[in-house]
């Protein structure tokens, strides 16, 4: 839909994903813009103390279309995504609870839904980037106000080697530590950027990729980054890229036995994506990841957030991010 249409702003912003990282960041900055905000939960969910929410089952279309009329929402913010990456959750949640919660909209009268994507979705190989790509399409067809932000790393997805480092252990790297480069973006920064989508002329109807403040990290930077900050000589141990897909292989060929078994080799792909492809913006006539194609926003660093780590004044809550 071209055009912009003016949200009432007395009407509340429907949050979905809350109890995640990145959606207590974005009630936190919805609050302190002294924005209304109402959270939308999975049922079952431990909901947050400071802020009006429905439990709702993310199945059940009837019951989300009654959720959106009692909300009042004139905007829908999204950062609901699938916890685990396994195909049949992403389906039911990044693409079929999405698709849900965006047919009650329409038909309740929401003007602007944002949603947080991912970057990765540029070159798809994985079921979850599919389904994900699945609901995109949907939001861009429908008739309302839409923005798709798409980021580039979080900062907790590049802490899993913090603890490790300290304890005197090696940083992991895959290959030489060079195959991929990323401009990661703080979850305070990200929440920023996502509020400010709302009545945005700029941000509206568009696909949005974002960054944090450059340059351009590859892992072994990373850790290099990790070992001067604790003030350790540099100690890398390699892991070749063969032995992925090596295990992938062995992975998915007992999977066709094992459903345990073939969700650890979905699982196994999706460490390779991550292990071989840059989070950067894709330029595809060129062929390559492009740094500075990629916008950047926000003031926070990795090099600060490691610091906070290492200090004891930040925690990283892994959950699924936790590869190592």
């Amino acid at each position: 839909m071209s055009g912009r249409i003016m949200n009432e702003t007395t009407r509340p912003v429907l949050l979905l994903g809350a109890t995640g990282t990145i959606g207590r960041a974005v009630l936190r900055e919805l609050q302190m813009q002294g924005k209304a905000v109402i959270c939308l939960l999975r049922k079952g969910s431990t909901p947050p103390q400071n802020a009006p929410h429905i439990c709702v089952d993310f199945s059940d279309p009837a019951a989300i279309a009654d959720a959106l009329r009692a909300s009042g929402a004139g905007a829908v913010l999204s950062c609901m995504a699938s916890r685990s990456g396994r195909p049949q959750d992403a389906w039911a949640v990044d693409h079929a609870a999405h698709s849900h919660v965006l047919r009650a909209a329409i038909a309740t009268g929401v003007t602007e839904f944002i949603l947080l994507s991912a970057i990765c979705v540029q070159k798809p190989d994985l079921e979850f980037q599919r389904a994900k790509l699945a609901f995109e399409a949907e939001l861009q067809a429908a008739p309302l106000i839409w923005s798709i932000v798409r980021p580039t790393a979080f900062f907790k997805s590049l802490s899993g080697q913090v603890a490790r480092v300290q304890a005197g252990k090696p940083f992991l790297l895959f290959g030489d530590g060079t195959l991929t480069a990323c401009t990661p973006i703080s979850d305070r920064d990200l929440a920023r950027y996502l509020v400010g989508c709302l009545d945005n002329d700029q941000r509206q109807c568009r696909i949005l990729p974002i960054g944090g403040p450059g340059p351009a990290l590859t892992p072994r930077a990373q850790g290099e980054m990790l070992f001067a900050l604790l003030d350790k000589p540099p100690r890398f141990r390699h892991v070749p890229v063969g032995l992925m897909d090596a295990i992938i292989a062995l992975l998915g060929t007992l999977g066709r036995f094992s459903h345990s078994l073939a969700e650890k080799a979905e699982f196994a792909r999706i460490g390779r994506y991550y292990a071989t492809e840059s989070m950067l913006v894709w330029d595809g006539q060129a062929g390559r990841y492009d740094a500075s194609a990629t916008p950047a926003f926000g003031t926070d660093t990795l090099r600060d957030h490691y610091a906070a780590l290492i200090q004891g004044t930040a925690t990283a809550d892994l959950g699924e991010h936790a590869m190592f």
